[in-house]
């Protein structure tokens, strides 16, 4: 990536970073990541999807980005309705973050799932370990999501 896009790109993870450690903050406090919050998300990842397909010169990440919001807002949709743990909050947060981490191409959202998926069990498995949870137990599971769009999103911008 180079160029005003890649300036402007960088520009737009300012304030998605903010939002991030703000519902971080929120989710492990309160159990809820608010819509006023992670709403403004899909606006700023189409301009950062926008912004990386400028750099690259191709439209490929704004519909890499686009596949990857819909599949991962899908996926989650589907957890959520069928039980399996996550709230509404992580599912609109995890379409957001789909949207971001989907311009970088198939692997990084793969890679930002696995490690939420696998740092949010940790966790959980710590809890119970400590005995300090049982498998009833609500865990705020942001922070995770948040955690492994970074960790994929940073790995992709440094070229790993």
């Amino acid at each position: 990536m180079t160029g005003p896009g890649l300036a402007a790109a960088l520009l737009l993870l300012a304030p998605m970073a903010v939002i991030g450690v703000a519902l971080v903050v929120i989710d492990l406090r309160d159990h809820r990541l608010p819509n006023r919050l992670v709403l403004p998300l899909y606006p700023l990842g189409i301009a950062y999807a926008a912004a990386v397909a400028m750099a690259h010169g191709s439209v490929s990440p704004l519909l890499g980005a686009a596949a990857s919001g819909a599949v991962v807002f899908g996926a989650s949709y589907l957890l959520y309705r069928g039980g399996g743990g996550l709230g509404g909050g992580d599912v609109k947060l995890a379409g957001a973050l789909g949207l971001v981490t989907g311009a970088h191409g198939w692997e990084v959202p793969v890679i930002a799932t696995v490690v939420a998926v696998l740092s949010g069990g940790l966790f959980a498995l710590t809890l119970i370990a400590l005995r300090r949870a049982d498998r009833r137990t609500r865990i705020p599971f942001g922070p995770f999501l948040v955690g492994g769009a970074v960790v994929a999103v940073g790995s992709a911008l440094l070229g790993g």
